[in-house]
């Protein structure tokens, strides 16, 4: 149900509104991890690395869907602090027309070129037919991924950040039961992991919808009500452009570094999926607690309480760093038990994983910090400081991982990751303490 978190205790509010978050990005990743685990103990290590080599240009399509999704709450959030009921139902109707339109074209590009991008991205010829049937099918069930975004999106701009993890928890257990029976069952491999994956997805907007349109009337339209708002959506461009272009550069950084492991061979190709998964999990809790600031800072900035604005900043800063000191310790104690989840049967893929586990575990501290300042100036409605932010990181990794993957393999590449994470804080402080001191 709603939240007003304009009133009440700052961390009990934020911790109230993150941990909700936290699981239902959680069973989010598990459509993915799911599929790698599985197909990697049924089908073997080529099966393992084709969802590996799909993974960072599937997520570029996912998280341009999220960046338009989460610019859109931000200013749902900030017209439900300032209770503006029908300007908040017009932003939603707004998003939800244009994102419809936008995921259409993007995913029908993305089905005609997924074959020429792979070959760009220099993928193996031994996983390539693979890999462009995967991407192929996960094209499907890009609108149900938009529409789940854009509904779990509107709920937690209203302070709802509980329900949307339920439809997601009945859709992972789905999967997960789905990618045992397509693959593990009848052989189906990364294509049945790949059907498991959209038929899962659907299942979870399905529930999202039907529960808004039962219990939640702020979200309720009526089909007159269903219109683009031009003056509304020149705003939401302006907000969601730059947290979309920000997802969209990081994952395009991220095709560019697949490009550098590529070369490394199958193994590495593999083992980088794994850890890939592992960095997921360790690092979504950070981005859900920068998410629940947004949410949380918008609301008070669209009710004009800065003295709230600051206290959810700080609490929301310190809960990061608590969480960065957890994770370290947990991947860095237990980093070949985590790799054994993966492939418990090749040695190889469990020892490239340590390797790059190792000092990545001490590194996650920093996105913790960064993430934070991102979800500061998100719900202050400085989008285009997060793309740069964002965009210094990326460019730094990219070159790091091309100077380092020849010499080091994997550990190179977490180590562009700490120097990529370098650059984006040096450009992050300085500008926090301008705007802090101004605001």
């Amino acid at each position: 149900m709603a939240k007003n978190m304009t009133e009440g205790n700052v961390p009990k509010l934020l911790l109230g509104f993150t941990i909700p978050t936290i699981l239902g990005n959680v069973f989010q990743l598990t459509y993915n991890t799911a599929d790698s685990i599985i197909v990697g103990r049924f089908s073997g290590e080529k099966g393992l690395a084709a969802i590996g080599c799909a993974g960072p240009i599937m997520n570029i399509v996912t998280f341009l869907i999220v960046g338009l999704c989460l610019g859109a709450s931000v200013l749902m959030s900030e017209y439900y602090g300032a209770g503006k009921k029908e300007t908040l139902q017009r932003e939603f109707s707004t998003a939800l027309l244009t994102g419809l339109i936008f995921t259409v074209i993007l995913s029908s590009l993305l089905a005609i070129f997924a074959k020429p991008i792979l070959l760009l991205i220099r993928t193996p010829n031994d996983i390539l037919k693979e890999t462009t049937t995967y991407l192929h099918i996960i094209c499907v069930g890009f609108i149900a991924t938009f529409l789940y975004n854009v509904y779990a999106s509107s709920l937690r701009s209203i302070g709802d950040s509980k329900t949307p993890i339920l439809f997601l928890a009945l859709s992972a257990i789905l999967n997960i039961a789905l990618d045992l029976l397509f693959v593990a069952g009848l052989g189906m491999g990364v294509i049945g992991a790949a059907w498991a994956t959209v038929i899962s997805q659907m299942v979870s907007v399905s529930c999202c919808i039907i529960y808004v349109y039962k219990k939640i009337p702020t979200l309720q339209l009526k089909l007159h009500q269903y219109v683009i708002d031009m003056p509304l959506f020149k705003i939401t461009v302006g907000y969601s452009w730059a947290s979309a272009m920000q997802q969209t550069c990081l994952y395009i950084g991220k095709v560019f570094i697949q490009a550098a492991v590529n070369p490394l061979g199958v193994d590495s190709i593999a083992t980088f999926n794994a850890v890939n998964r592992v960095d997921d999990f360790a690092l979504t809790p950070e981005q859900s607690i920068a998410h629940s600031m947004t949410v949380f800072l918008a609301q008070n900035r669209g009710a004009e309480k800065k003295k709230r604005v600051r206290q959810g900043f700080f609490w929301g800063i310190l809960i990061e760093i608590l969480y960065g000191i957890f994770i370290c310790c947990v991947v860095f104690g237990f980093s070949s038990n985590i790799m054994g989840i993966f492939m418990d049967g090749n040695s190889k893929v469990r020892e490239l994983g340590v390797l790059y586990l190792t000092p990545m575990a001490f590194f996650y501290i920093l996105p913790a910090i960064t993430n934070g300042i991102q979800g500061y100036f998100r719900g202050m409605g400085k989008m285009k400081i997060t793309l740069v932010a964002t965009f210094v990181q990326i460019v730094v990794r990219v070159i790091c991982s091309y100077l380092f993957a020849p010499i080091y393999g994997l550990q190179g590449i977490a180590f562009s990751c700490f120097f990529g994470w370098i650059g984006m804080l040096l450009y992050e402080l300085p500008v926090l303490f301008k705007h802090w001191k101004k605001y």
